[in-house]
């Protein structure tokens, strides 16, 4: 999807957007926002069993293993046999005919599901279990396709119908203003006509960089918490609508810029791909040890980019927090006091991620110190950002491994027959799944470990220079595992003001 030469249309259909937008308000949001603050997990059926082993073993566990295999690593020296690792791939057959065929075919399914979302959601039952929108878009999408692009590899670019739409869009409206990328206007001179070109396609002011994609991210989580998205199939459609209606505009005014640094879902899926086996390479496709991509691929030189990546890891673990019984006994008395729940959750939401982001460039500028370098911070916060994706990963396949396991024979059946759903089907899991959720997260940050120690020793000349220069760096991720874990071993609790 190219921009085309003539960029008025795109300004009218800005111009038409703001305009929409100024007289109507937010009010259509706020209306589907008005409800009883809900975890989307909890009401299609809750979180997986928590850990058979105390919360504070469990936490404690997970540091030393994160702190034990810092240690381990530190024994790894040789560069070349590291990069031996990390630069092994095997190449994927990939055909070009074949590609471009499959996303033909998962662009129509993908359209096609987005209408069956909206149908049911807006006219089907309103029992959770067994409204195809509500099991689709919570268990087979955001649990279960956002799994498959760690494990897998990123391939929402192929499965977006806002993506797909926007093309089409685009493409009607070039066809109907083909030859009309000016108009006829008086010539001055000589009192004939001339052709003034029309006005450039607008562009998002570059400074802005990524940080659209940041508040987008911060937004729809926000968005998840605090309404009844997750029960109500009725406001998941509303809001699915507006989401759509937002990114078809924006991607058909400013292009693929708008997935690139606006759109928070295709960076969401395009973050998570960098940890996944199978990675794009050229024209073709290779498949490699898991997360080793991510120590060959800087981040950007964009405003951004490493805020992005906190915010992700931060409001994975927000999710989860806000279902806790911590959460319950803190926010309780606050509420009961008067402060509106929506409030108390922007504050939580934004007082995190600013102490995430501000805990991860404390920690980039003491990596700076110890390894007595003259590289400046904000490029060590951009290189050293990829490690804690796996860290992001394990705790999201940990957070609702178990949800898309349980329900998944729930969305099965309903699938089958999405307007006459049967009776809702569920998947009991063992007592020690807790135990393999434990696992993912440790995992995760095992991996980033590696991933860190080998961006250092891509990053500092000298064994001693990027040996010293993890140590902050792993002290951060220390913190994160035993948040994390911590979170994980918790049962589920509705917040008080459900």
């Amino acid at each position: 999807m190219t921009d085309s030469p003539d960029g008025g249309w795109r300004r009218a259909v800005g111009r038409a957007v703001a305009r929409g937008v100024a007289r109507v308000g937010p009010w259509p949001l706020a209306v589907a926002l008005v409800g009883t603050a809900s975890a989307h997990s909890g009401s299609l059926g809750g979180a997986a069993a928590s850990a058979t082993v105390p919360t504070w073993l469990t936490v404690l566990t997970g540091g030393v293993v994160v702190g034990a295999t810092f240690l381990f690593t530190t024994l790894l020296t040789d560069h070349d046999a590291m990069r031996s690792v990390n630069w092994s791939r095997v190449a994927l057959p990939a055909p070009a005919l074949a590609r471009r065929a499959l996303v033909r075919g998962c662009q129509l399914v993908s359209v096609a599901l987005l209408g069956l979302v909206f149908v049911t959601g807006l006219s089907g039952t309103t029992t959770p279990t067994r409204n195809f929108a509500l099991l689709f878009v919570w268990t087979g999408w955001w649990a279960g396709f956002t799994m498959t692009t760690y494990l897998v590899g990123n391939t929402w670019p192929a499965f977006d119908p806002f993506r797909a739409i926007a093309g089409v869009v685009r493409r009607v409206l070039d066809a109907l203003l083909d030859g009309s990328a000016g108009t006829v206007a008086p010539d001055r001179t000589d009192g004939g006509t001339a052709t003034v070109p029309a006005s450039p396609a607008p562009r998002l002011p570059e400074e802005w960089g990524v940080w659209p994609a940041v508040a987008g991210l911060l937004a729809l989580v926000y968005v998840e918490v605090v309404s009844p998205i997750g029960s109500n199939p009725r406001s998941l459609a509303l809001v699915v609508a507006a989401y759509g209606l937002v990114t078809v505009a924006g991607a058909v005014v400013y292009g693929r810029t708008w997935f690139d640094r606006v759109d928070p879902v295709s960076r969401v899926f395009l973050t998570y791909g960098r940890v996944a086996p199978v990675q794009r390479d050229g024209d073709g496709l290779s498949l490699r040890i898991p997360g080793t991509a991510a120590t060959e691929e800087v981040l950007p030189d964009r405003p951004g980019e490493t805020a992005f990546v906190v915010a992700l890891l931060w409001v994975t673990t927000y999710d989860g927090l806000v279902a806790t019984p911590l959460w319950a006994r803190l926010v309780e008395p606050v509420v009961g006091a008067g402060v509106p729940a929506v409030l108390v959750h922007v504050v939580v939401l934004l007082a995190g991620f600013a102490l995430f982001l501000g805990g991860y460039r404390l920690s980039s500028r003491a990596v700076r110190e110890r390894a007595e370098t003259y590289v400046a911070v904000d490029e060590i916060e951009r290189w050293f950002a990829p490690s804690l994706v796996p860290i992001a990963a394990g705790y999201h396949v940990a957070h609702f491994m178990g949800y898309f396991l349980t329900l998944a024979p729930a969305l099965a059946a309903v699938a089958a027959s999405p307007f006459a759903p049967p009776a809702t089907v569920a998947l009991v899991l063992p007592g020690w799944f807790g135990s393999v959720k434990l696992a993912c997260v440790l995992l995760g940050h095992v991996l980033a470990v590696w991933v860190a120690h080998s961006l250092a020793f891509e990053l500092f000349p000298g064994v001693l220079a990027a040996i010293r220069s993890q140590v902050p760096t792993v002290v951060v991720m220390v913190f994160y595992t035993m948040v994390s874990l911590w979170v994980i071993t918790q049962p589920y609790v509705p917040p008080p003001f459900v």
